[in-house]
């Protein structure tokens, strides 16, 4: 089978795909759409054991109504159960979800979720059939073609996508500048050690902070940046900054966090400016 061959079988299989997944959302059977999507409320948070592991997140109890039953449920987040609850706080709202008919397996995320219509597969299948028209583009009539194909279509998604990660930093930064600061403890630094399949081993240290807001909310939250030598600093009082509507959003160091916005932003013109060019390229060899 040559190229040409395997790129229109490479299209025609993606696109049945893709195909099948748009059917099966129009007619409501996917699997996003045959899960329960509901909100739960943390009722108590366990505090972490110093010296232990990060796995499954935050440990806490969360309550949620039942729909099918109108009945309060109480379940935890012991083992596997979907996105690991880095913050948590009594009262604070996550989403819980189940696929339809089986409760018992809940799984949590860190806020609640909208309904979904599962076309996250079938638009993958789509970008892979793009993919292969650029390819056969290229093969057929020359990889100037290539460049069109791919940095064409990624400019004009950069040059609409830009405007908004702009607003988004801009919002950021005002959210940081507004950020109230209260003192907090480091009350536990848990430890996680992998191995590959080569054997070598890799440590992961993620400390734990606790602070109480202004409002009186006790918040407790893994911390992964800008604490310094973060395997030594058990017991150790922080100044957290936090957003007032959610203390999930804080940080130790607000500079740092403006720069980092601010090198996001300037990556992101960067991509811009390298697909743009990479378009130009393209049309000028044809």
């Amino acid at each position: 089978m040559g190229w040409d061959e395997f790129l229109v079988l490479w299209c025609a299989v993606w696109g049945v795909v893709a195909l099948v997944g748009y059917g099966m959302s129009l007619a409501g059977v996917t699997k996003a759409q045959r899960t329960v999507r509901l909100t739960g409320r943390i009722e108590r948070v366990r505090e972490p054991r110093h010296g232990g592991s990060r796995a499954g997140g935050i440990s806490v109890v969360v309550s949620y109504r039942d729909p099918a039953s109108g009945q309060e449920v109480t379940v935890t987040n012991d083992g596997e159960r979907g996105e690991m609850i880095t913050s948590a706080w009594e009262g604070r709202e996550i989403g819980v979800s189940h696929p339809r008919g089986r409760p018992h397996a809940y799984r949590f995320s860190n806020t609640p979720e909208e309904p979904s219509r599962g076309l996250g597969w079938p638009s993958f299948a789509v970008f892979l059939v793009y993919v292969g028209l650029v390819v056969l583009a290229a093969v057929g009539w020359g990889w100037p073609w290539a460049l069109i194909g791919f940095g064409g279509p990624w400019a004009v998604s950069g040059a609409v996508h830009l405007p908004g990660a702009v607003r988004a930093k801009n919002r950021r930064i005002e959210r940081l500048a507004a950020m109230d600061t209260v003192q907090g403890q480091v009350i536990a630094v848990l430890k996680d050690v992998s191995v590959d399949d080569d054997g070598h081993a890799s440590t992961t240290i993620t400390p734990v902070v606790s602070f109480t807001t202004r409002e009186g909310t006790a918040v407790t939250a893994h911390c992964t940046s800008n604490l310094p030598d973060p395997a030594g600093s058990y017991g150790r009082d922080v100044t957290v900054h936090y957003t007032s509507a959610d203390p999930a959003e804080f940080t130790l160091d607000r500079a740092a966090e403006h720069r980092s916005e601010e090198r996001d932003v300037t990556f992101n013109v960067l991509v811009f400016v390298v697909l743009v060019a990479t378009t130009v390229a393209g049309v000028a060899m044809l």
